[in-house]
């Protein structure tokens, strides 16, 4: 089971816009936790500008990203996962990195129902979490 991925980004932006944050987020992932390629779950919400409140030193290109992954990451992978999502956003679409929060979500294994509704501390999911 892959990250999953929710991405919250004002509207007005175009396809090619949200295709490329959603490339940068998802190649991130692989360099990083080494997850497959093929593995990817990723959502982008486009939310008015009255709807999407932030502070004023931010720009209309404030990008939230919530990633929801299995735990066992060490540290390391996550400070690689977040410089590749600043880098990559960086240079395309544009996103200045200031403008990027990323949070991730670590639920334990057993709180995930997945392959047909079994727990995910029972399934063998053929690559490895803990990097």
């Amino acid at each position: 089971m892959c990250p999953l991925v929710k991405i919250e980004i004002r509207k007005g932006y175009s396809g090619e816009y949200k295709k490329a944050i959603l490339d940068g987020v998802h190649q991130a992932l692989v360099d990083a936790f080494k997850i497959p390629p093929s593995d990817r779950f990723q959502r982008i919400y486009e939310l008015n500008e009255e709807d999407f409140e932030c502070p004023p030193n931010r720009s209309g290109a404030v990008t939230l990203i919530q990633i929801t992954i299995f735990p066992g990451r060490s540290f390391e992978a996550k400070k690689e996962l977040y410089q590749g999502i600043i880098k990559n956003l960086g240079e395309n679409p544009g996103i200045d990195g200031h403008d990027i929060v990323i949070i991730l979500l670590e639920p334990p294994m057993e709180n995930w129902g997945v392959r047909g509704g079994r727990p995910a501390s029972e399934v063998d999911f053929q690559f490895k979490i803990d990097i």
